[in-house]
């Protein structure tokens, strides 16, 4: 008989396993195969070995969700052991529609206010196994697919996990087709702007203290693509967003900056380019030349993967940008 050993260090036993141990008997409920021994903060399960891994799967799944909310109810609980994660749950665990990026899939990682955050779409769930697979994954496509919000979802779930130590964020300080002119303020608010997509992403993901005391401690860090040059980002998940605006000797720096444990993710879209006429994007020649070397992978995504308003992909039809 197999053993798995767990330990609930970073919360309140009592508030995991619920008043008057109901949690406990909701899990002890869905898993009939197995034997469940809590003592203190310590967790033993015994059993098969397929059967452990799903416990604890599901046990990281319910950790994270009293981690990031503070809380725990039955339905919370009842929620994550359903297998069809076909409901979304808000903070008081009343029923709700599932939001945009809802849907099919696994839960990729709690979200605030009860958000769940899953890969939505086939090419989604590919960014999903092929992170897994992979070191460095490229995922390509239109405006609205999802593929930056799927990539920090991606990252943010690494962390929880404890898979990696830190998440760096990145992108061309590139402006989208005007000119800002002069910007107030110190570095970090003149940057912040051309950043703020990213930010938005953690705050659906992240608790707002949790969120400013990563960025505090540097757990996470955002900066300009500038700032990796001369670095070995090492033991972290790097992000890199809007990687059709940068120039191909920033996205040989970049990818050259990957330490022996990590994962990098490029996103892009080629249809949206803001660099200086003339100046060609370092993207193109990188899905050229890199399409073959094993441990990378590139997913395309398409208007089938389109999930912002509806509007969005009759608009990006309408411009040519997807068929």
């Amino acid at each position: 008989m197999n053993e798995l050993i767990l330990t609930l260090e970073s919360v309140d036993p009592v508030q995991f396993w619920g008043a008057n141990n109901e949690h406990y008997e909701l899990i002890k409920n869905a898993f009939p195969k197995l034997k469940v021994v809590a003592r203190g903060i310590e967790l033993k399960v015994f059993g098969d070995e397929k059967e452990l891994k799903v416990f604890e799967q599901k046990y990281i799944l319910l950790l994270a969700r009293l981690e990031n909310h503070l809380g725990l109810n039955a339905s919370d609980v009842e929620t994550i052991l359903d297998s069809s994660g076909k409901r979304t749950v808000s903070e008081k665990g009343a029923e709700k529609p599932a939001s945009p990026t809802g849907g099919g899939g696994e839960v990729i990682v709690f979200g605030t206010n009860g958000l769940m955050v899953k890969a939505r779409t086939a090419n989604q769930r590919r960014m999903v196994d092929s992170i897994v697979k992979n070191d460095v994954l490229f995922a390509i496509g239109p405006a609205g697919t999802g593929k930056t919000y799927t990539a920090v979802a991606l990252a943010v779930r690494a962390l929880k996990n404890k898979e990696i130590k830190r998440i760096i964020l990145t992108r061309p300080a590139v402006e989208a087709g005007e000119n800002l002119g002069f910007l107030p303020g110190d570095l970090k608010e003149k940057v912040d702007p051309y950043l703020r997509p990213l930010y938005d992403a953690l705050d659906d993901m992240i608790p707002a203290e949790k969120l400013k005391q990563y960025i505090e401690n540097r757990t996470i860090e955002i900066a300009p693509l500038a700032f990796m040059r001369g670095r070995t980002l090492d033991n972290c998940f790097v992000i890199l967003d809007e990687a059709q605006n940068s120039t191909d000797l920033q996205l040989k720096m970049f990818l050259t900056r990957m330490g022996p444990s990590a994962k990098f993710i490029v996103t892009g879209d080629v249809t949206q380019i803001d660099l200086p006429k003339k100046t060609m994007s370092g993207l193109f020649n990188a899905l050229r030349i890199l399409d073959d070397i094993p441990g990378i992978e590139i997913v395309y995504l398409t208007g089938e993967d389109v999930v912002r308003h509806k509007l969005v992909k009759r608009i990006l039809q309408a411009y040519g940008d997807i068929q």
